[in-house]
């Protein structure tokens, strides 16, 4: 968890892939900071247990199952949390999906799943969403994209680095478009991240020659969340723990 003090009382977030890892990471960020949490995942038991733990915890979240890349589920989400709690003004794009393997034996059902998930569905939540935001005085939009998107690519993995370079596009030009809506929209570019014990193959190739954790990425997200990132827009921060320096 984060160590520094952010004040989120009376703010609800929607974090979508919020079951694990990354996404679960941030909504307990979130939740630890005072925001009431949707918790959105694709396994209903996953969101029930991230739920459960911020309810533990003295928070307040709500869990909803949803597939975020068809657009009638991520509209009866943000519908469900805006019943639930009111005014939605931040949302956390997590959800995603990775395919190994090279770009030549890729099957087209996984090139689209790929780009459905990871960026489609990011994008029908922030439109969807940022209709709401638009009209009710502002908002924020964080899209976990990856530094496979900018500015290094993956030995293998196209649909995912495809995905993740056209959110840090999408982050931008929401950033632009919703700015007069006082709508602040940027990216947070993870690096070599491992989601619970680190791996045993030796330490990544980055200048502190260590795995990043979720709570690394969910501590960034925060901070774009509060006051402190107010002058922040249409920017993809890497999270990497100087991983292009070496």
């Amino acid at each position: 968890m984060t160590n520094f003090r952010v004040d989120l009382n009376g703010c609800t977030a929607l974090i979508t892939g919020a079951g694990a890892d990354i996404g679960r990471a941030a909504a307990r960020a979130l939740a630890s900071a005072g925001a009431a949490v949707i918790v959105n995942d694709l396994n209903p038991d996953r969101a029930d247990r991230v739920a459960q733990e911020i309810s533990a915890a003295g928070g307040r979240a709500l869990p909803w199952q949803a597939d975020v890349s068809n657009r009638f589920q991520a509209a009866a989400l943000i519908e469900a949390g805006r019943d639930a709690f009111g005014r939605i003004s931040i949302l956390v794009n997590a959800a995603g999906v990775y395919k190994t393997g090279p770009a030549l034996a890729l099957d087209e059902w996984d090139w689209r799943r790929g780009l459905d998930v990871n960026l489609t569905g990011a994008f029908f939540c922030s439109q969807l969403l940022g209709r709401v935001m638009a009209d009710e005085g502002g908002g924020i939009i964080v899209n976990i994209a990856s530094t496979a998107g900018h500015p290094a690519p993956l030995p293998e993995g196209v649909a995912y680095v495809a995905s993740k370079s056209g959110m840090i596009g999408l982050t931008r030009q929401l950033a632009r478009e919703l700015a007069p809506a006082g709508i602040r929209v940027n990216a947070v570019c993870p690096g070599h991240v491992a989601e619970s014990e680190p791996p045993p193959e030796a330490a990544p190739s980055n200048a502190q020659a260590r795995w990043g954790s979720p709570d690394d990425i969910a501590a960034v997200v925060l901070f774009l969340c509060s006051d402190a990132a107010r002058f922040i827009t249409g920017q993809a921060i890497n999270v990497d723990g100087g991983e292009h320096m070496v």
